[in-house]
């Protein structure tokens, strides 16, 4: 079930029996057909991958891990985590110490309802998924009379800019606003399309009557943007950030700029947990160590992961780097915990999820056994700075500066030796490439911003501010 990043990652159009209608069906019919669709999903699956997990013949425990290789802000749970053999580890060390032989088996998903699907049959132990994800795995598996339980959280952002809603370079799409009456790609479910959701319903546009919503996974968007199918794509990482890497994508909308938490996390089936309690704390501790491994080495992380993934290791710096959109901690902090549970009435206006007991879905026994009476400040702490970074070619240490100006002073005496250059967005700190910013003159200041949008409203409240290009930031900087 494992795929890879290699050459272009858009897949070939879809043929006519399988291609996405250029608009939606009328909103009542669409959510009706989603959620149908939904359940057919996750029920359809019950039967699929064979073997039950937790396969045990007495001695030997085998454990099934479901992940999303290329969703890398699960990867101290998945990708990052397998490279490093850091969960085989732990398990051989508790099998020394209860006499069993425990092994492991990686299942490779493109999102969270096929993990879910499985959980709820009995066939994933442990998988990791974003919030929204969490949210329907935490329904299903109530409704299905096998319940699971958030363990810990793998990476997250406290302003929500792990999701992004992108055009096409040349598109002459500027705000959200501009959106209406156009055609737009979304993984209906996904913490991306609560991203969409919330953005239209603050520039006050109506998320069913006011746009045509395309209901795609992530590579399909990514090709309908590519073919003009779509005018704007909402994706959660990595796809904004490769898209726009590669020049076929430029952000319109920062999900930072909604100020809400998103995160991804470990979620559990409790009858595992209850049978299985030492495997959990296990797989709790090798997430702890390679979320250590990632913060303590973050660009050669980076680069494991892009080895795995086949994402370029720019991309994946982006958002796992030493000052990366996603901040990587197992802690379930009290801000996620209260985002989850403002993002219910969202996936319940989409008629896709019945209503959850958030308390009851999240277990942190587990994870305070982890850290012990270290716990409760770990849980506090959230600092984390996004520096202006460059990271060079063949260098492996990556250079941080103080503020924008400095970075583009640095990287006019380096052309062509960057690699990637790293800015934060002047008003919603979102780390984004620096090529590909928008980047405004104010006075004697040159500010870099992620999106269109923000730099205009940054113009209209500083009437000396003057938009430019990124080559004449990087002269006038000198």
């Amino acid at each position: 079930m494992s795929s890879r990043f290699t050459g272009s990652p858009f897949p070939p159009s879809p043929s006519p029996s399988t291609a996405a209608p250029s608009a939606a069906p009328h909103p009542a019919r669409r959510r009706a057909l989603t959620a149908a669709l939904v359940s057919a999903l996750l029920l359809g699956s019950l039967s699929a991958c064979g073997t039950p997990a937790d396969a045990s013949d007495g001695k030997t425990v085998t454990v099934t891990v479901g992940y999303q290789s290329k969703t890398i802000n699960t990867v101290t749970a998945g990708t990052l985590l397998r490279a490093l053999g850091s969960f085989e580890r732990a398990l051989r060390a508790q099998g020394k110490r209860d006499g069993k032989v425990y092994k492991v088996r990686w299942q490779d998903y493109a999102t969270g309802a096929p993990i879910t699907a499985q959980m709820v049959a009995g066939k994933v132990d442990i998988g990791s998924m974003g919030d929204f994800p969490l949210l329907i795995n935490a329904a299903r598996g109530t409704q299905l009379h096998a319940p699971t339980r958030l363990v810990s959280v793998t990476g997250y952002n406290l302003r929500g800019a792990l999701n992004t809603i992108v055009t096409k370079p040349g598109s002459t799409l500027r705000s959200l606003r501009d959106l209406r009456g156009k055609k737009v790609s979304s993984s209906v479910g996904s913490a991306s399309d609560g991203t969409l959701v919330r953005a239209l319903q603050r520039a006050g546009l109506d998320p069913e009557q006011d746009i045509h919503k395309l209901n795609q996974q992530p590579a399909v968007g990514a090709s309908a943007l590519q073919s003009g199918s779509a005018d704007a794509l909402s994706q959660f990482v990595a796809w904004p950030g490769l898209l726009a890497f590669q020049g076929k994508a430029r952000a319109l909308y920062d999900g930072g700029a909604l100020g809400l938490p998103t995160f991804h996390g470990v979620t559990v089936r409790d009858a595992f947990a209850t049978r299985r309690p030492a495997v959990v704390r296990a797989f709790l501790t090798a997430q702890r160590d390679a979320t250590r491994y990632l913060q303590s080495h973050p660009v050669d992380a980076a680069q494991r992961v892009a080895e795995a993934t086949g994402l370029p290791p720019e991309v994946v710096y982006l958002y796992n780097g030493a000052g990366g959109i996603a901040t990587f901690d197992p802690t379930l902090k009290p801000q996620l915990i209260d985002a989850l549970k403002k993002d219910v009435p969202v996936l319940r206006a989409a008629k896709l999820t019945e209503p959850v007991d958030v308390d009851s879905f999240v277990n942190d026994r587990f994870v305070k056994q982890s850290y012990g009476k270290d716990y409760p400040r770990a849980v506090r702490t959230t600092a984390h700075p996004s520096p202006d970074e460059v990271w060079l070619r063949g260098a492996d240490p990556t250079r941080s500066f103080a503020g924008p100006q400095a970075l583009l002073r640095f990287v006019a005496g380096h052309r062509g030796r960057v690699r990637a250059a790293y800015v934060a967005d002047t008003t919603t700190g979102s780390r984004w490439f620096a090529d590909k910013s928008v980047w405004v003159r104010d006075g004697a200041r040159l500010l870099p911003f992620a999106t269109r949008a923000t730099a205009d409203a940054w113009t209209r409240q500083h009437r000396s501010a003057r938009t430019l290009s990124y080559a004449a930031a990087l002269e006038q900087a000198r």
